[in-house]
């Protein structure tokens, strides 16, 4: 029986206090820290949890009533907090993002190849059926060589919503909907497509003067043998209609699930392949259902993992992925110029402080409310 603390209790907690709660045969929450307690004491409450509340991580460290903690706090704060506990030796889940810069990230890695503890960084949107089978799908080469990815991911997010004090700057935030919102669309890429080889993209602010950073970005990405993708990240988006499509050599597939193959007339114009069509179909559709999803199905793979010994399906280099993308679109947004990847060590993007001094800034944030009183979120789209 793993014992579990929920590190911070804002509005992502619950996703993970319901995953924990559904396998009450592996695992008991048994600590909640806050630097808002009363906060803490709410949730416990809420989800009637016998559980220590605590103003600070560091209340636990050292101690043996501790296995596994779900960090849950803004992303300033989880390099310190990762690393304090894996330090420890205690395995970690650590929300998305994974860490406000590379630097931190590599702090983190580090951390973790050190230690004895599992460490797994949350993209829920993997343990969903329709994003799982459209990677296995892929995986076929059913459509031939992938010539084109649309990344479309679509929020709203009303102008209060950077209202709340840790949100809208990117010392604290890190980021905007690129870093905060895209990036499960951009795990979800990089797991299907890799890393690409270079990035242009743009900046913008078009409707929340209270924040220094983004609510769009539209980045082009370019790969190797000439691929292209393209992603748009978006908080201005009424409806947060989300999706992932994929343009083949043969065929394109996408999440919401849609196929469409083409073969070429004698005069190069197309004509439908509905055999090949069929075939992608049967293969999709013979995939089994996932039993658990979302945060739930992340939770269940870090928690066999930890009970078998092996890896988790996503790891910290794939959290450090995502945010080397990420990095490279605010490089290129902020400096208009295209950004090769890998990033370098002596890129002013790789350290927090090179991106204050180096990004772009829309506008001062002025407002700073303590917290909010309705905490329900959106999770976005569920692909179907």
């Amino acid at each position: 029986m793993l014992k579990v603390a929920i590190i911070g209790t804002g509005n992502i907690s619950p996703a993970h206090i319901q995953s924990y709660l559904a396998f009450p045969d592996r695992c008991k929450i048994v600590h909640l820290v806050d630097i808002y307690p009363e906060k803490a004491e709410a949730k416990a409450k809420d989800f009637s949890l016998d559980a220590e509340i605590h103003d600070s991580h560091k209340a636990l460290l050292g101690r043996d009533d501790v296995d596994l903690v779900s960090i849950c706090t803004p992303p300033y704060t989880h390099a310190e907090i990762a690393i304090d506990f894996l330090k420890d030796d205690k395995h970690v889940i650590l929300e998305k993002p994974m860490a406000s810069s590379l630097e931190e990230c590599d702090a983190i890695l580090e951390a973790a190849k050190n230690s004895k503890g599992t460490f797994s960084v949350i993209a829920q949107n993997r343990f969903r059926t329709p994003i799982m089978n459209l990677k296995k799908t892929l995986d076929t080469g059913l459509i031939g060589r992938v010539l084109h990815a649309q990344v479309d991911s679509l929020w709203w997010r009303g102008h209060c919503y950077y209202d709340l004090w840790w949100r809208g700057t990117w010392e604290k935030e890190g980021g905007g909907c690129t870093l905060n919102h895209a990036v499960h669309h951009i795990d979800m890429l990089i797991w299907m497509m890799g890393l690409p080889e270079e990035v242009t993209a743009v900046l913008s602010n078009a409707a929340h003067d209270n924040a220094e950073i983004e609510d769009i970005s539209v980045s082009v990405l370019k790969y190797p043998k000439g691929a292209l993708g393209q992603i748009t990240s978006s908080v201005i988006h009424h409806g947060e209609e989300q999706q992932l499509i994929f343009q083949g050599e043969k065929a394109r597939i996408s999440a919401p699930w849609k196929v469409y193959a083409s073969i070429s007339k004698s005069n190069g114009f197309p004509e439908r392949n509905p055999e090949l069509e069929e075939e992608i179909n049967k293969h999709y559709n013979s995939l089994p259902q996932l039993e658990h999803e979302g945060h739930q199905g992340q939770i269940n793979d870090v928690l066999t993992a930890i009970e078998n010994g092996t890896e988790p399906l996503i790891t910290g280099q794939d959290g450090r992925n995502t945010i080397e993308l990420i990095t490279a679109i605010y490089k290129a947004g902020s400096t208009q110029q295209p950004v090769k990847l890998p990033i370098a060590k002596d890129d002013p993007f790789y350290t927090v402080e090179g991106i204050l001094k180096n990004a772009k800034y829309f506008y001062e944030k002025t407002t700073h409310a303590t917290n909010f009183e309705d905490e329900s979120i959106t999770f976005g789209s569920d692909y179907k």
